[in-house]
């Protein structure tokens, strides 16, 4: 599921839910902060992509950073966040594109991904993730991805996912990405239900 298809799915999503309603709704993204700060100097450009209406730019502007960019398919979920952030959404720049789609016009330094790479579920979807990351990350700049464990769910938000270990990841990137660092995290939904994720740090070769 690409292009308008896309945005229309997720901007039914965030239309009729709050963003906090959400499964993946995190009021403290500590995990996906802990590993981007620690990969990459605060003085670095940091992208989040398929972001939706994620806190992490909040996190990350108190953290200190100045040069984030925002990208998601939904303008319903990035609008979300910016009403949230209020004048410091002056200091982010939000960009609405589907991925598999955008044209990167500057390198980044980090780049951080929760929950968007296991939606693409097509080898075809996978290889153009990688090109865009290639287009994007600076050499020697980081991806910070979180997917699906293994014992991960099956599908989300209607739409069927792809379920990773670190291995599996690390391979899916290689060898244009070598993995620093892995780990599981068990997501707690606002419902109670627990999601098991991988996170892996890759650098670019």
């Amino acid at each position: 599921m690409v292009g308008t298809s896309a945005a229309k799915h997720w901007d039914t999503v965030y239309g009729t839910k709050a963003a906090t309603e959400v499964s993946w709704f995190q009021a403290n993204p500590s995990t996906s902060l802990r590993l981007l700060t620690s990969s990459v100097s605060s003085a670095g450009a940091a992208l989040d992509v398929g972001a939706g209406a994620s806190s992490l730019a909040d996190a990350l502007l108190d953290a200190g950073w100045s040069d984030i960019t925002v990208l998601d398919v939904s303008a319903q979920a990035l609008r979300a966040a910016r009403d949230r952030l209020g004048e410091r959404g002056d200091m982010v720049s939000f960009v609405v594109v589907d991925l598999l789609s955008w044209q990167p016009e500057r390198p980044y330094d980090g780049w951080h991904d929760r929950a968007l790479f296991h939606f693409l579920v097509r080898q075809v979807d996978r290889e153009q993730y990688l090109a865009t990351a290639l287009g994007a990350i600076s050499p020697g700049g980081v991806m910070v991805l979180g997917t699906f464990a293994p014992d991960g769910p099956t599908e989300c938000s209607g739409l069927r996912t792809a379920r990773y270990d670190a291995d599996a990841l690390a391979a899916a990137f290689a060898p244009a990405f070598k993995l620093l660092h892995n780990e599981r995290e068990e997501h707690v939904t606002p419902g109670g239900a627990i999601q098991p994720f991988t996170w892996v740090v890759l650098q670019r070769v």
